[in-house]
């Protein structure tokens, strides 16, 4: 088995862009599309969705070996989901400092420490969206701090409950399957 090669000089990109339209832009993201040259010379119009804020993700690990996830209601999806806690983080600003924002507010956890283990791209082709993911420990409990639009439950429960609720599809969230696989194979539970 090879190991596939690192990433290419950037100055080396082979499409070509003939033109930008902006189509929609709200204070979080913005649509756009693109008039390009394909490296096979075809000339493909390419739609982009840029996000303001980049996702950051917290996996908050106690010594008891124990998670926290955050359940609630997603519109886009019309259905329930499960997931690590997380936001959004603007960007410019340090990720970390977004990361202790969102663990306080939506499980009133604070942390002594962060690892962060995980840079990811959501759905890298529609959008330049990139995640985030911190291990946070030494923790000390407190009072969640929702946003005035969030309605959540938050459940403790053994990381490696988690883990296999990633694995048997209970947990969809894409950045918090990634981060609980991530946390799996770094700690030997997978």
């Amino acid at each position: 088995m090879s190991t596939p090669p690192d990433r290419p000089d950037p100055r080396n990109n082979p499409w070509q862009t003939l033109s930008t339209r902006l189509e929609f832009e709200n204070p979080w993201f913005r649509v756009t599309t693109h008039d390009t040259i394909a490296p096979d010379g075809h000339r493909p119009t390419y739609g982009k969705i840029h996000f303001k804020s980049q996702a950051v993700a917290i996996i908050p690990i106690d010594a008891d070996h124990h998670t926290w996830l955050v359940g609630q209601w997603r519109y886009t999806l019309g259905e329930y989901s499960w997931e690590v806690p997380m936001g959004g983080s603007p960007l410019g600003v340090d990720p970390l400092e977004s990361a202790r924002r969102e663990l306080k507010e939506e499980t009133g956890l604070t942390a002594g420490r962060y690892e962060q283990i995980l840079t990811l791209h959501t759905s890298n082709s529609i959008t330049d969206e990139a995640g985030v993911v911190f291990v946070a420990e030494d923790l000390v409990p407190g009072h969640p701090e929702f946003d005035e639009t969030e309605v959540l439950d938050i459940v403790r429960l053994p990381v490696r409950d988690a883990i296999a609720m990633a694995l048997d599809g209970r947990i969809t969230d894409a950045i918090s399957v990634a981060g609980l696989l991530a946390v799996a194979r770094r700690r030997n539970l997978w």
